[in-house]
C-alpha cells in the first residue's frame, strides 16, 4: 500500500467499532512477532489532561537525550501526528509500510476465525510496530479509551503509570459514576510498579488507593499546595514547584501548570530510576512543550484561540481561562460537538461569556448537525448564527468581531484541525 492506501485502509475498520479488551489485540501483536515487549514505557490515562502531561512527559525526555516515541488520539490536522519519536511524525512511507506488515497479519488472524480488530487496535500496532523498529528508549503511551481494556493496555510493565484529571465522559461505556471510571482507567495500574496521581475526587481517589494497594504498586499522590503561579500571559506561564523556582510553560491555562506538574512528578519518578534527567532537562522541556488545539491562540488582531473542550471539565476549564485572561471580553464563540456528549451542560457553562454563538458540524459520523445544535443554544442565547461550513464560520466570526475582540472555537478536535489550517498553521 502507498500512503493514501493506507490512511483509507486504517480508516475503512471504523466499521468494525470500538470493541474493549486485548486478546484480539494480544493475537495480532503475537502474529507481529510482538514488538511491543521489547520497549519500555510511561503509561499515561485519565478524562482530560492526558495529551498534555505527554507532551511535557515527552518533551523533558527529549531534552534529556533519549530517544522517545510518543503516541497520542485523535490527531488534529494530519495522521501522522499521532506516532512520532522525539516530535517528529512518523514518516507517510514508513507509515505505509508497517501498515502492509499489519495487514498481512490481520488477514491471517481472520482466516483463523479471529474478530477483525478495531481501528484503535491496529493503529496501536502499528505503533509498537514502530518503535520497536526505531529502537527507542522509552515511549510516553497516552490510552485511548478507559485503560483496563484499552488496546495500549497489552504493555506488562511500565516505568510508572500516571492517572491525569478523572471525570464524566464516555459512560456509556465506561460507567455512569466517577468510581466506575476510575476503576476502568485503574485497569492500567500493574503489580508491583510505580503510580503517579492527579488530585481527585473522594470516590475517584478511593478507588485508585485500593487497587495500589492489591497490587503493591507504590502510590504518589500529587499536592498542588506546592506550585505557586508567578503569573501568565498568552504568552506562556511561570510558577514555582518545591525547590524548582520560575518554571515556564507555552501552555495556557491554569490547568496546564497542574499537567506539568504531573509531569514533573512522573519524570522524578524515572530518575530514581537511573534515568539521567536534571534540573535543567525539566526546565527546557516543560517551555519547549506544543500541544495544538489546547487554548492555542492563532492569531492577535482580534485574539483567535481554539481549543478542544468537549466535555464539561474541559468547558469550564475553558471559562476559567477566559475569566482569567479576558475578563472584559463577550466572545464570539464557534462550536461543533458529537451528539454522544454532554452538550446541554457544556452550552449553560459557555453562554453567559457569549456574544454570538456560530454553530458547525464537525467531520464525524457522531456529530451533532449544527442546525440540531443552533435549536438548542436558542433555548440559553438568542445571537446564534449556523454556518454550513467550517471556512464559513471562520469568516463569519471574523466579521462580528472587531480587533480588539476575542474569537474562541471550541468543542470537538474532529473541526478543530480544519480550523487551524485556516491560518496557514501546520
Amino acid at each position: 500500500m502507498n500512503y493514501d492506501q493506507a490512511i483509507e485502509y486504517i480508516h475503512g475498520t471504523s466499521k468494525f467499532g470500538v470493541k474493549l479488551g486485548l486478546e484480539n489485540v494480544k493475537t495480532l501483536l503475537d502474529l507481529m512477532g510482538n514488538p511491543h515487549k521489547n520497549l519500555r514505557y510511561v503509561h499515561v490515562a485519565g478524562t482530560n489532561g492526558k495529551g498534555s502531561t505527554v507532551a511535557f512527559i515527552g518533551s523533558i525526555l527529549v531534552e534529556s537525550g533519549y530517544r522517545v516515541g510518543i503516541y497520542t488520539s485523535p490527531f488534529i490536522q494530519r495522521f501522522t501526528e499521532r506516532i512520532r519519536i522525539n516530535n517528529d511524525e512518523i514518516s507517510k512511507e514508513d507509515l505505509a509500510r508497517i501498515a502492509s506488515f499489519v495487514r498481512e497479519k490481520v488477514e491471517i488472524m481472520v482466516s483463523k476465525g479471529f474478530n477483525h480488530p478495531t481501528e484503535f487496535e491496529i493503529v496501536t500496532a502499528i505503533a509498537f510496530q514502530y518503535f520497536f523498529e526505531q529502537d527507542c528508549d522509552i515511549v510516553v503511551l497516552e490510552v485511548g479509551l478507559g485503560g483496563r481494556f484499552d488496546s495500549t493496555n497489552v504493555i506488562d510493565d511500565p516505568l510508572v503509570s500516571v492517572i491525569t484529571t478523572i471525570s464524566y465522559d464516555h459512560m456509556d461505556i465506561l460507567g455512569d459514576t466517577l468510581s466506575k471510571i476510575a476503576f476502568e482507567k485503574a485497569g492500567i495500574i500493574k503489580d508491583g510498579t510505580n503510580v503517579v496521581l492527579y488530585p481527585q475526587a473522594d470516590e475517584a481517589e478511593r478507588v485508585f488507593e485500593e487497587v495500589c494497594k492489591e497490587k503493591k504498586a507504590k502510590l504518589n499522590k500529587i499536592s498542588f499546595d506546592v506550585a505557586k503561579i508567578l503569573g501568565f500571559s498568552i504568552d506562556g506561564q511561570e510558577f514555582n514547584y518545591k525547590e524548582m523556582k520560575s518554571l515556564r510553560i507555552s501552555l495556557l491555562g491554569k490547568h496546564q501548570i497542574k499537567n506539568a506538574v504531573t509531569a514533573i512528578e512522573a519524570v522524578s519518578v524515572l530518575r530514581e530510576k537511573g534515568y539521567n534527567i536534571t534540573e535543567d532537562s525539566i526546565r527546557k522541556g516543560l517551555l519547549k512543550a506544543k500541544w495544538p488545539g489546547r487554548l492555542e491562540v492563532l492569531c492577535r488582531k482580534p485574539v483567535f484561540i481554539i481549543d478542544g473542550a468537549h466535555n464539561l471539565e474541559g468547558a469550564r476549564a475553558l471559562t476559567g481561562f477566559l475569566k482569567e485572561y479576558f475578563p472584559q471580553n463577550k466572545i464570539v464563540f464557534i462550536m461543533g460537538i458529537l451528539k454522544d456528549k454532554e452538550y446541554l451542560s457544556i452550552i449553560e457553562e459557555v453562554v453567559p461569556y457569549a456574544k454570538y454563538i456560530i454553530t458547525v458540524t464537525p467531520q464525524n459520523k457522531r456529530a451533532l448537525p449544527a442546525k440540531e445544535l443552533s435549536e438548542i443554544i436558542k433555548r440559553y442565547c438568542n445571537n446564534i448564527v449556523t454556518s454550513d461550513t467550517i471556512e464559513g464560520a471562520v469568516k463569519k466570526s471574523l466579521e462580528l468581531t472587531p480587533e480588539d475582540g476575542l474569537i474562541c472555537a471550541f468543542g470537538s478536535l474532529y473541526y478543530i484541525g480544519e480550523v487551524r489550517s485556516m491560518f496557514s498553521l501546520s
